[in-house]
């Protein structure tokens, strides 16, 4: 799992409250994450691969949304198997752990690998969370005509700029002036934590608001290309703003568990002694949320690519050579090579209905289809025609 006091365990000073959790059933606690996040890389990489019996996506253009949503996937396959490495370690080398509570100048590894090991796992989660940010942006601005392909080296520069600045920064807060002497405090141990949640708290409170805005402007696209709004349009939008919704509802069920944990361990970090009677409750409740946090954090891949496709299937194809890039939509084929078939046919409706020859037209249609392009469950398959819904 991903939590900040991965990093603070590795003081030989920690708090007593990171200490509560971090030896509360250590066995249980690795084994659970080795599960979960195993469990959730294997499904992640088989929604990803190519199935049999489904043609290929092809995409003459290419979407920097749908770009966006492949390096989601990438990084929580990475931190997931940084969780299974962390975790494996711990479980077979246990005395390794156990000599970072002394301070040994002549030692450095078990401190190396505990430092190593927690700034990759939360360098990615916290890429994440910067990509999911970029990905609401995105999503306004393709419709507000507004983004493009060029987009996406910008969007790579602030991910990986801020996850690697917060990052590091609050690290070097945390472990000043050495690694082997860390200051003692709570005031000492904020800034590190702040790096780590302001990029969960972004998501958490613009995200909504932004897919909420992309909602209403795609109402307002698809009401002005014709004059009017079908059924097949209506139809078409629901399925938009369900998909922000199915993002926004995995991404608050894989890490509510978070803040409440800190929540409750930044509580008790401020009494004189966690260990009172009356303090009993909080204690059991922080324990548990921390069993919570290992399990669902590295299932936030798998419920992901769920949230962006759809179940896709066990039929894996493995035939390579033979098949089109997979993450590529098709905005200039026919409504008969669509890849997948959808009752509400986007394309179908383009062509049947009185052609617009304009580009203000041609530009509406394609920022449509982005956000609609992508999710491939069960009987409800819009068109895959257009660039939206792969990005979305």
């Amino acid at each position: 799992m991903a939590s900040p006091r991965l990093e603070t365990y590795c003081c030989p000073n920690r708090d007593a409250a990171t200490e509560l959790v971090m030896t509360f059933q250590p066995e249980v606690f690795c084994g659970v994450c080795i599960g979960s996040a195993s469990v959730s890389l294997l499904l992640t990489i088989l929604q990803l691969l190519p199935k049999k019996g489904q043609s290929p996506r092809k995409m003459p253009k290419a979407s920097s949304s749908a770009t966006i949503l492949l390096l989601i996937s990438v990084c929580d396959i990475l931190g997931g198997l940084g969780m299974i490495f962390r975790s494996s370690v711990w479980l077979g080398f246990p005395g390794l752990i156990a000599n970072i509570s002394v301070v040994n100048g002549t030692d450095m590894w078990p401190s190396a690998f505990c430092v190593g090991s927690a700034m990759w796992i939360q360098l990615l989660y916290s890429a994440v969370f910067w990509w999911l940010f970029c990905y609401a942006v995105d999503s306004y601005l393709v419709v507000r005509r507004s983004a493009g392909l060029s987009t996406i080296v910008l969007y790579h520069m602030m991910t990986w700029g801020l996850a690697v600045l917060l990052c590091v920064e609050g690290v070097a807060l945390l472990y000043y002036p050495s690694l082997s002497s860390c200051e003692n405090g709570l005031e000492h141990a904020v800034p590190h934590y702040i790096t780590t949640y302001a990029p969960l708290l972004l998501v958490l409170v613009v995200n909504p608001i932004l897919f909420r805005r992309t909602v209403s402007a795609v109402a307002s696209l698809l009401k002005g290309r014709q004059g009017i709004y079908t059924e097949n349009e209506r139809r078409l939008g629901t399925e938009i703003q369900i998909r922000f919704f199915k993002i926004m509802l995995v991404f608050i069920i894989c890490w509510s568990a978070n803040i409440i944990n800190e929540s409750l361990l930044f509580y008790l970090e401020m009494q004189p002694d966690i260990n009172e009677i009356p303090l009993k409750n909080i204690r059991n409740a922080a324990l548990i949320t921390w069993i919570i946090m290992g399990v669902l954090n590295p299932m936030q891949g798998f419920l992901f690519t769920l949230a962006f496709y759809g179940w896709t299937g066990w039929r894996v194809e493995l035939k390579w050579q033979k098949r089109e890039i997979p993450w590529e939509s098709m905005s200039s084929s026919t409504a008969g090579e669509n890849a997948y078939p959808s009752p509400v046919n986007y394309q179908s409706n383009i062509h049947d209905s009185k052609k617009i020859s304009t580009s203000d037209s041609q530009q509406t249609d394609e920022a449509i289809s982005m956000l609609s392009e992508g999710n491939t469950s069960g009987d409800d398959r819009l068109a895959r025609s257009s660039p939206i819904y792969q990005g979305w």
